[in-house]
Order: C-alpha cells, then structure tokens, then sequence
C-alpha cells in the first residue's frame, strides 16, 4: 500500500511536465520546464508560480493570435537579450549565457509549436 501511494504521489508531482510530451523538439521542451515554467506555467499560459508576484504578467504562449503577432528574430532577442531588448518586462531574464544560439533557435521553433502558429 506505501508502494502505490508513494508511486501515485510521484505520478501526480510529474503529470504537469508531462502535459506536453511529445514535442517535435524534445531539448527545447525540457529547457522551457527548466527556465520559463516558474513564470509562464507548465501549461504555458502565463500562469507560472511566479506570475502571481509580478507587476507585468508573463506572456501566455498558447495564444495562436498574440504569438503569431511577433516575429521569430523578436522571440529570439527577447530569450537570448531579455525582455528590455525588445521594449518589453525587465521582468523578462537575459537567456543568452545559459543557452547557445542553436538552443534559443530550438526554443523559438518549440514556442511556435506550443502556440500553433508556426511561421
């Protein structure tokens, strides 16, 4: 009975980063749960842990209409330069010496499939 209630338990803390397996980019998802999730939610609403305590809420990634609205280079400079590169949140970190230019590349052509809006 410990067995499956701790088994269960570890299902239900795992399930949210399950939500989106089977991505077309397997690295560029497994960055996203590792450095957006606090602040644009597993879901990847805009509803991060985070996004709570912030003055400007983060970008909700599954709206087709307002993702489809920005162009690959912005998304890009945004990740690698930070939310100030592109007029937008302080709020927004500088990615650009935690992740390689291929690995923020990956990450825009992944926001493109979350969203389904591909350019």
């Amino acid at each position: 009975m410990k067995r499956l209630i701790a088994h269960s338990a570890l299902a239900l803390c795992l399930s949210p980063l399950a939500v989106h397996a089977g991505s077309a980019h397997p690295q560029a998802e497994r960055n996203y749960d590792t450095y957006c999730v606090q602040c644009h939610g597993v879901h990847r609403n805009g509803k991060g842990i985070n996004a709570a305590h912030m003055s400007v809420q983060p970008r909700d990634h599954t709206d087709s209409k307002a993702m489809s609205d920005v162009p690959d280079d912005e998304m890009f400079k945004a990740i690698k330069e930070g939310g100030l590169a592109v007029n937008k949140s302080i709020l927004m970190p500088v990615w650009g010496k935690v992740l390689s230019d291929a690995e923020i590349h990956e990450l825009v052509a992944y926001l493109r499939e979350t969203c389904k809006c591909g350019k």
